[in-house]
């Protein structure tokens, strides 16, 4: 909960594109590049997905340009209509047509009706003349061969509604499916339609049925995608050309709309959710959206040569070029796809898509019984995977890393976009999907852009705080959790080192002032990057001293093993450093190092014109005063008991028991070899030999001290602290310790 709340404005930026998007599915600020996105997506899988196969059931009568140019332009006279109809179930026996054009006005292509205009007016008196018009009418009466055509046959005739600003009407509505009652109060979204324009009265009325032919072109694209099965005018619903074909097909079921059983959706879910054909006590349901539209089950490529449906040119048929029966048993289409007559549709597989075939694909997949669907609670689901999605993003990216955001990231969009396609696949379900993507895209990008600026001023802040003591690894990691460092003076267990080059003052005496700078630059630059290299704080430089603490601001909880090891390395630096001096002919420099782990101030100290990170305490004075002993013991470093123990790792020889200045009791002191990884046989004797030393001497057991003292120095002759001990017991001989010595050593300076 600690990160949640310190992380608290960088999830709130997460969460504003899940806000937008929120308000994108609810209908308060629609965003049509969201919209764009979902049909593209959708596109694309409709283009994956298609069969590409013929569909040999339903058969589509061309209007071509070959047609137009072998019987004339469009539109044709009625008497060819007629001999089409007549040629299509008299020697072609198909099952049933419908026609993707309408037939709105009176064909008065064969005179017919100035020939009786004539009989009444100027050829009245003409002898006979009225009896060979009336004789005539029966052959000339092209509108009414057509309707004859179709009585008794099981036909669709097209017609169109408008929603221009007159509401002009033409021809005659065939009968509406369902009224206004129906839907029992409540109200569906559909079209606003005004006007029509239908088929001459003597066609409809021939006709069992005629259906609308009408395709809405999506609102952001102008694509279309959706027929509509349904459409309101005037208070009742009429239906489209194919569910006309397809409720012919049937047997003509009846139309009811069909609302979700009131349960857990309440009572106040409403929207209809499919259009319900029923007859003899059994029903089919063909799922709708709010706009009592269905989407258009794409077979392929459009066209003659697409490959989905089999076109026939209408003049082949006219002209008697189509084998009788060829065609039986079929569901044929009369339409156009020549130019000129601008029955070509966009559609997300072509721009010139052939309009009479989106009926086909429809009429095809209404027989199928498989349409994919936008159900109504499309946007519940919208919103569930919203919040889901954006909850875990803007509650996890603000915790992990670039790479895990990223991981995480496309994590949540592959698994949104896998159950989403997977519902199309195996339900025929299309759901959104493009504003949970675009969602986690925007929720990654300004969270990790809310990061970068913020931790950017964090690191600057920081660096300016801590850059001059604290290598720049150890910035990188505070800046990840900035809060929990500050200069605010706190009491920690640190270890703490004090380096002082020996002999500096006489070393200063013979140098010039740049070759003194250069030695100290030199010196103090390898040793400093041996400190920060184990992640060490820089205290300060003082002189010919350096001053260095572990374990803060960075809690660091092996911070006296890292000290050990720095002191370990320092030295090996400085006879680097000599190695080069003396081929350059100059004199060898030593350092003494002093460790000490305990409880110490660390922070901000100072005063108003200068301060500093640094520690403070008892625990900081003891080691300053043990890096003051470690020439007098003949060893580089100089560590307590408290570093030793905290410090497993590493070979130690103790050196003494000393009450340095200002402390009440005396402290064992120590000094690291190597690593436990780097001893030897030979050093494991030589401690061993030590040790024995030391426990004579602190039994006053002078003669058997002298012995393993004489042992090591034969080992190591030129070991100052063998010597140091050989001459104390020399004065100890002489002047023995007083009663209850502990064995320990006072010094009584710093």
């Amino acid at each position: 909960m600690q990160a949640l709340s310190r992380h608290g404005p960088r999830i709130a930026v997460t969460l504003l594109p899940l806000i937008l998007a929120i308000l994108h599915a609810v209908g308060i600020m629609p965003m049509g590049v969201l919209q764009r996105l979902d049909d593209i997506i959708y596109d694309t899988r409709l283009r994956a997905t298609m069969p590409g196969t013929l569909d040999e059931r339903v058969v589509i009568v061309d209007i071509d340009e070959k047609s137009l140019a072998e019987v004339g332009r469009w539109p044709w006279s009625r008497h060819h209509m007629a001999n089409l109809v007549n040629t299509l179930f008299e020697q072609q026996h198909i099952a049933m047509l419908g026609f993707d054009t309408v037939f709105a006005e009176v064909d008065d292509s064969s005179g017919l009706r100035q020939l009786q205009q004539l009989a009444r007016g100027e050829m009245a008196d003409q002898p006979g003349f009225a009896e060979r018009v009336n004789a005539l009418q029966t052959r000339l009466d092209y509108d009414s061969r057509f309707a004859q055509s179709l009585q008794g046959r099981p036909v669709v005739l097209g017609y169109y509604f408008t929603s221009d600003r007159e509401g002009r009407t033409s021809g005659v509505l065939p009968a509406p499916v369902m009224g206004f009652e129906a839907l029992g109060g409540r109200t569906i979204r559909s079209a606003p339609w005004n006007g029509h324009g239908a088929n001459i009265a003597p066609l409809a009325q021939a006709a069992p049925l005629a259906g609308f032919f009408n395709a809405v072109a999506s609102s952001s694209d102008g694509v279309v995608r959706t027929l509509p099965l349904l459409a309101e005018y005037q208070g009742a619903y009429y239906e489209s050309l194919a569910l006309a074909m397809f409720r012919l097909l049937t047997g003509s079921p009846k139309v009811e709309p069909g609302f979700p059983a009131q349960g857990w959706l309440g009572r106040d879910y409403e929207a209809l959710e499919s259009i319900r054909l029923s007859k003899g006590g059994s029903s089919l349901q063909i799922p709708v959206d709010d706009r009592l539209t269905v989407l258009v089950p794409f077979r392929g490529p459009g066209g003659p040569r697409g490959g989905s449906f089999r076109y026939v040119s209408a003049s082949d048929l006219l002209a008697g070029r189509v084998a009788p029966g060829e065609l039986k048993d079929k569901i044929v289409l009369v339409g156009t796809t020549a130019p000129g007559l601008q029955d070509l549709r966009v559609t997300p597989l072509s721009e010139t898509y052939p309009g009479v075939e989106t009926h086909a694909n429809l009429i095809a997949g209404l027989l199928d019984g498989r349409l994919a669907n936008r159900p109504d609670y499309a946007v519940g689901y919208e919103l569930v995977v919203l919040v889901l999605a954006g909850l875990v993003l803007a509650l996890a990216l603000p915790l992990l890393s670039a790479a895990r955001a990223v991981a995480l990231s496309v994590l949540v969009v592959t698994v949104v976009l896998g159950l989403n396609t997977w519902l199309y696949l195996a339900h025929a379900l299309v759901l959104p999907v493009a504003s949970t993507m675009v969602m986690a895209a925007f929720a990654f990008a300004l969270n990790m852009s809310y990061g970068y600026l913020v931790e950017s001023r964090a690191k600057r802040e920081l660096a300016q705080l801590f850059g001059t003591y604290v290598p720049p690894e150890l910035v990188d990691e505070m800046v990840k959790d900035p809060d929990n460092y500050s200069m605010d003076a706190s009491t920690r267990e640190l270890t703490v080192m004090f380096c002082d080059m020996r002999g500096f003052t006489q070393i200063s005496e013979t140098m010039p002032p740049t070759e003194l700078q250069g030695l100290l630059n030199t010196v103090f630059s390898r040793l400093t990057r041996i400190i920060r290299g184990h992640r060490g704080t820089i205290d300060k430089y003082m002189g010919d001293c350096v001053m260095a603490f572990w374990g803060a601001p960075v809690e660091t909880p092996d911070h006296a093993s890292l000290s050990v090891q720095t002191a370990l390395d320092m030295s090996q630096a400085i006879r680097a450093i000599n190695h080069e001096r003396h081929q350059a002919g100059l004199p060898a420099i030593g350092v003494g190092v002093g460790l000490n782990t305990g409880e110490m101030c660390v922070g901000d100290m100072g005063s108003d014109v200068r301060r500093s990170y640094t520690v403070v305490g008892d625990a900081v004075n003891l080691g300053a005063r043990l890096e003051g002993l470690s020439k007098l013991y003949g060893v580089d470093i100089v560590a307590s008991e408290s570093t030793r123990r905290q410090a497993p790792g590493f070979v130690w020889q103790e050196l003494d028991r000393v009450q340095v200045k200002g402390k009440a009791q005396a402290v064992v002191i120590h000094t690291p070899i190597c690593t436990r990884e780097q001893t030897s046989i030979a050093l494991e004797d030589e401690l061993r030999e030590w040790q024995k030393a030391l426990k004579a001497w602190r039994n006053q057991d002078w003669n058997a001290c002298d012995v393993h003292l004489l042992n090591l120095q034969r080992q190591s002759a030129k070991k100052v602290l063998y010597r140091l001990y050989a001459d104390r017991v020399v004065s100890m001989r002489h002047s023995p310790p007083p009663a209850g010595w502990d064995g320990s050593t006072t010094f009584d300076t710093k």
